[in-house]
Protein backbone atom coordinates (compact mmCIF):
# COMPACT_ATOMS: atom_id res chain seq x y z
CA UNK A 1 0.00 0.00 0.00
CA UNK A 2 1.27 3.04 -0.94
CA UNK A 3 1.84 5.64 1.53
CA UNK A 4 1.87 10.24 0.50
CA UNK A 5 3.97 12.43 2.00
CA UNK A 6 2.58 15.37 2.23
CA UNK A 7 4.07 19.00 3.07
CA UNK A 8 3.07 20.29 6.31
CA UNK A 9 3.55 23.59 6.40
CA UNK A 10 3.59 26.61 3.31
CA UNK A 11 7.31 27.29 2.28
CA UNK A 12 10.16 26.61 -0.36
CA UNK A 13 12.02 23.43 -0.87
CA UNK A 14 15.15 23.60 -0.36
CA UNK A 15 16.41 20.09 -0.79
CA UNK A 16 15.28 16.75 -2.02
CA UNK A 17 17.58 13.77 -0.76
CA UNK A 18 15.78 10.76 -2.97
CA UNK A 19 15.04 10.38 -5.86
CA UNK A 20 12.38 7.49 -7.49
CA UNK A 21 13.60 4.20 -6.84
CA UNK A 22 15.59 5.14 -3.39
CA UNK A 23 14.79 2.23 -0.99
CA UNK A 24 14.80 4.34 2.59
CA UNK A 25 13.86 2.97 5.81
CA UNK A 26 10.81 4.83 8.35
CA UNK A 27 12.34 7.70 9.54
CA UNK A 28 14.87 9.11 7.25
CA UNK A 29 14.81 12.47 5.58
CA UNK A 30 13.24 12.60 2.44
CA UNK A 31 13.38 16.32 1.92
CA UNK A 32 14.12 19.53 3.21
CA UNK A 33 11.33 22.87 3.47
CA UNK A 34 12.74 26.48 4.04
CA UNK A 35 10.22 28.40 6.45
CA UNK A 36 10.46 31.99 7.48
CA UNK A 37 14.30 31.13 7.83
CA UNK A 38 13.51 27.41 9.80
CA UNK A 39 14.72 24.31 7.89
CA UNK A 40 12.07 21.50 8.03
CA UNK A 41 12.64 18.21 8.10
CA UNK A 42 9.89 15.84 6.48
CA UNK A 43 10.48 11.87 7.41
CA UNK A 44 9.55 8.76 5.36
CA UNK A 45 6.36 7.64 7.48
CA UNK A 46 7.27 3.94 6.57
CA UNK A 47 10.00 1.83 5.10
CA UNK A 48 9.83 1.04 1.49
CA UNK A 49 11.01 2.16 -1.90
CA UNK A 50 10.07 5.76 -3.46
CA UNK A 51 7.91 5.79 -6.45
CA UNK A 52 6.64 9.03 -6.96
CA UNK A 53 9.13 12.75 -6.30
CA UNK A 54 6.66 15.68 -6.84
CA UNK A 55 8.95 18.38 -5.56
CA UNK A 56 12.39 19.69 -6.80
CA UNK A 57 15.13 21.20 -5.34
CA UNK A 58 14.53 25.63 -4.88
CA UNK A 59 10.79 25.30 -5.84
CA UNK A 60 9.25 28.13 -4.47
CA UNK A 61 5.51 28.97 -3.20
CA UNK A 62 4.88 24.99 -2.09
CA UNK A 63 1.20 24.89 -0.25
CA UNK A 64 0.48 22.52 2.72
CA UNK A 65 -1.20 19.37 1.92
CA UNK A 66 0.85 19.30 -1.49
CA UNK A 67 2.16 15.44 -1.92
CA UNK A 68 5.66 16.16 -2.52
CA UNK A 69 6.76 12.19 -2.40
CA UNK A 70 4.68 8.52 -2.35
CA UNK A 71 6.68 5.86 -1.07
CA UNK A 72 5.57 2.04 -1.91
Amino acid sequence: MASEVLTSVPGNIWKVLVSVGDVVNEGDVLFIMEVMKSEVNHNAPISGTIVEVNIHNDQEGVSPGTVAIVIE
